[in-house]
Protein backbone atom coordinates (compact mmCIF):
# COMPACT_ATOMS: atom_id res chain seq x y z
CA UNK A 1 0.00 0.00 0.00
CA UNK A 2 2.55 2.34 1.20
CA UNK A 3 5.08 1.65 -2.35
CA UNK A 4 1.48 2.09 -4.37
CA UNK A 5 1.11 5.68 -2.82
CA UNK A 6 5.04 6.98 -3.50
CA UNK A 7 4.51 5.46 -6.77
CA UNK A 8 1.67 7.42 -7.70
CA UNK A 9 2.54 10.70 -5.62
CA UNK A 10 6.18 10.06 -7.95
CA UNK A 11 4.10 9.91 -10.77
CA UNK A 12 2.29 12.88 -10.47
CA UNK A 13 5.38 15.01 -9.69
CA UNK A 14 6.68 13.69 -13.45
CA UNK A 15 3.21 14.31 -15.20
CA UNK A 16 2.81 17.86 -14.02
CA UNK A 17 7.04 18.44 -14.95
CA UNK A 18 6.20 16.82 -18.45
CA UNK A 19 2.84 18.68 -18.75
CA UNK A 20 5.07 22.11 -18.14
CA UNK A 21 7.22 21.20 -20.73
CA UNK A 22 4.96 20.41 -23.64
CA UNK A 23 3.20 23.18 -22.65
CA UNK A 24 6.17 25.39 -23.16
CA UNK A 25 6.56 24.02 -26.36
CA UNK A 26 2.74 24.31 -27.80
CA UNK A 27 2.91 27.85 -26.58
CA UNK A 28 5.82 28.61 -28.61
CA UNK A 29 4.02 27.21 -31.77
CA UNK A 30 0.45 28.30 -31.06
CA UNK A 31 -0.67 24.80 -30.82
CA UNK A 32 -3.33 23.12 -28.45
CA UNK A 33 -2.53 19.68 -27.13
CA UNK A 34 -5.31 18.42 -28.59
CA UNK A 35 -3.96 19.85 -32.10
CA UNK A 36 -1.04 17.43 -32.07
CA UNK A 37 -3.40 14.29 -31.53
CA UNK A 38 -2.95 11.96 -33.96
CA UNK A 39 -6.80 12.56 -36.28
CA UNK A 40 -5.65 9.08 -38.40
CA UNK A 41 -7.01 7.38 -34.93
CA UNK A 42 -10.66 5.95 -35.64
CA UNK A 43 -12.01 7.43 -32.61
CA UNK A 44 -10.27 11.37 -33.43
CA UNK A 45 -10.94 10.88 -37.21
CA UNK A 46 -15.11 10.49 -35.93
CA UNK A 47 -15.04 13.62 -33.57
CA UNK A 48 -13.99 15.47 -35.92
CA UNK A 49 -16.20 14.96 -38.70
CA UNK A 50 -18.94 15.49 -35.79
CA UNK A 51 -17.37 18.88 -34.12
CA UNK A 52 -18.34 22.44 -34.93
CA UNK A 53 -17.12 23.44 -38.63
CA UNK A 54 -15.45 26.34 -36.42
CA UNK A 55 -13.16 23.74 -33.78
CA UNK A 56 -12.17 22.10 -37.33
CA UNK A 57 -11.22 25.32 -39.38
CA UNK A 58 -9.28 26.69 -36.13
CA UNK A 59 -7.41 23.52 -35.28
CA UNK A 60 -6.30 23.79 -38.92
CA UNK A 61 -5.03 27.18 -39.30
CA UNK A 62 -3.10 26.36 -35.97
CA UNK A 63 -1.41 23.97 -37.43
CA UNK A 64 -0.48 25.40 -40.64
CA UNK A 65 0.26 28.53 -38.40
CA UNK A 66 2.64 26.12 -36.64
CA UNK A 67 4.67 24.71 -39.84
CA UNK A 68 5.05 27.79 -41.12
CA UNK A 69 6.81 29.31 -37.95
CA UNK A 70 8.72 26.35 -37.71
CA UNK A 71 9.72 26.59 -41.66
CA UNK A 72 11.07 30.20 -40.25
CA UNK A 73 12.16 29.48 -36.88
CA UNK A 74 10.14 31.74 -35.62
CA UNK A 75 8.65 31.82 -32.57
CA UNK A 76 4.67 32.39 -32.05
CA UNK A 77 5.32 35.18 -28.88
CA UNK A 78 7.17 37.02 -31.32
CA UNK A 79 4.04 37.88 -33.33
CA UNK A 80 1.64 37.84 -30.61
CA UNK A 81 3.07 38.13 -27.53
CA UNK A 82 -0.37 39.64 -25.85
CA UNK A 83 -2.32 36.46 -27.00
CA UNK A 84 -3.48 34.30 -23.74
CA UNK A 85 -2.95 30.63 -25.14
CA UNK A 86 -5.26 27.91 -23.01
CA UNK A 87 -3.12 25.03 -24.55
CA UNK A 88 -5.06 22.50 -22.76
CA UNK A 89 -8.59 23.51 -23.72
CA UNK A 90 -10.58 20.52 -24.93
CA UNK A 91 -12.78 20.97 -27.56
CA UNK A 92 -13.02 16.80 -28.88
CA UNK A 93 -11.04 15.04 -26.38
CA UNK A 94 -14.66 14.83 -24.80
CA UNK A 95 -16.45 13.49 -27.77
CA UNK A 96 -13.29 11.02 -28.67
CA UNK A 97 -13.44 9.32 -24.99
CA UNK A 98 -17.69 8.72 -25.87
CA UNK A 99 -16.52 7.19 -28.99
CA UNK A 100 -14.23 5.00 -27.35
CA UNK A 101 -16.89 4.25 -24.50
CA UNK A 102 -19.56 3.16 -27.11
CA UNK A 103 -17.30 1.31 -29.24
CA UNK A 104 -16.31 -0.70 -26.08
CA UNK A 105 -19.67 -1.12 -25.41
CA UNK A 106 -20.55 -2.12 -28.90
CA UNK A 107 -18.04 -5.03 -28.52
CA UNK A 108 -19.24 -6.21 -25.04
CA UNK A 109 -22.56 -6.38 -26.04
CA UNK A 110 -21.68 -7.88 -29.45
CA UNK A 111 -19.04 -10.77 -27.84
CA UNK A 112 -21.53 -13.74 -28.05
CA UNK A 113 -21.43 -13.22 -31.76
CA UNK A 114 -17.77 -14.30 -31.98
Amino acid sequence: MALRMAIDKSMGIVSRMYQRSVASQLTQTGLRYEDIVNENEKEVEEALSLADPYTVTARTRRLKRAIDLSFKRKNFMDYAADVEQDTWKKEIYDDVLKIKARDQEYAMLNAHNK
